[in-house]
Order: C-alpha cells, then structure tokens, then sequence
C-alpha cells in the first residue's frame, strides 16, 4: 500500500530530523525537498505547520530562522512507519545528510539574537555556540543601538571560533606572546 504524498513528506521530515543530533533550519529542510523536486515551498510549507500542530515536531525561531526539532512523539511515530519510505527516498535523504551535515551542523551551531534590554533603552545581543544540546559559549553584551546589535549579530558566525579560541586560551592561562 502507498503513502499520499503529503504523508510521505510529514515521514520524510521526521526521518531527517531523527537522523541528526541538532535543530535543522526551515531553508535546510525546504531546500532539501525543492531540490530533489518531491515538492513545492509552499506545501512542505504546509507540512511543516501540520507536523507542528500534531506535536511531532517543535521550533525556535532566532532572528527569522526557524529551527525545527523532533519531538518524543515524533520520534515514536517516525519509528512507528519509518518502513513506509520508498528505500530510494531514505538513500536520498541519507545521502544529502551526509553530504551536508557539517555545513548544516555548523549553520545551526552559532546563532545570535538581540533583544531591547530591561531598562528598554539599550538593546542585550545573545550570541551562542552549541554542540548537539550542549552549550559551549553564550555571551550577552549590552549595546547602545539597535544598529550595533545588527551588526554584532551579522558578524557572530564568521567572528565565533576566533571568539571561543581567544577566551578558552585566556581561561586556560594561556598568555598573550610579547610581539
């Protein structure tokens, strides 16, 4: 018996999320179906908000980006029906992941965000390096502009491992060679 097309598609997202250990973003997952051509934006779209609604999925949402989770529910229904996708989807789903893993690790592993701060004049950036779950660096600096927020945030994933490197070798006692 053969899955509709919008059920292979919600099984689909679940696989892929239940294969990686991090959040994937909706232009990882979008891009991944537009590519191979299962299906347009807008109805993975679709479903994206039923898998949402029924609780098999979560997200955070992080300057626009939206980063999609597997619930426990999720995962138990995923391996509930896992053998109803066709075996070439799973080699192709397989195979994109691991061609892309690394970038898309990556993509999700440092996020910053801004926020007006408590006192509403100033704007608090939160910047954070996860691995998986864990988190490894999270730094909340305290800005006079939202300009200057943007742009501390525009600069996070480029300036990061410099950032972590810097501060894992001051804490270690590393100190700076006199030039």
């Amino acid at each position: 018996m053969s899955v509709d097309p919008l059920t292979l598609y919600k099984l689909m997202t679940l696989y892929m999320l239940n294969k990686v250990n991090f959040p994937l973003t909706n232009a990882q997952l979008s891009g991944f179906f537009q590519e191979k051509g299962y299906t347009s934006y807008i109805a993975f779209q679709q479903v994206l908000t039923e898998l949402e609604e029924a609780h098999l999925i979560s997200y955070e949402t992080i300057r626009n980006t939206y980063y999609y989770h597997i619930t426990k529910d999720g995962t138990d229904t995923i391996s509930f029906f896992v053998n109803k996708i066709p075996v070439e989807v799973v080699d192709d789903m397989d195979i994109f992941l691991m061609d892309n893993k690394y970038e898309m690790r990556n993509e999700v592993s440092t996020t910053a965000d801004f926020f007006h701060s408590a006192n509403q004049q100033d704007f608090l950036v939160n910047c954070k390096i996860k691995e998986g779950n864990s988190m490894l660096m999270e730094i909340n600096l305290t800005v006079p502009s939202e300009d200057v927020a943007e742009i501390m945030c525009s600069n996070w994933r480029s300036a990061s491992q410099d950032v972590y490197l810097a501060v894992m070798k001051r804490l270690m006692g590393e100190k700076k060679k006199d030039k």
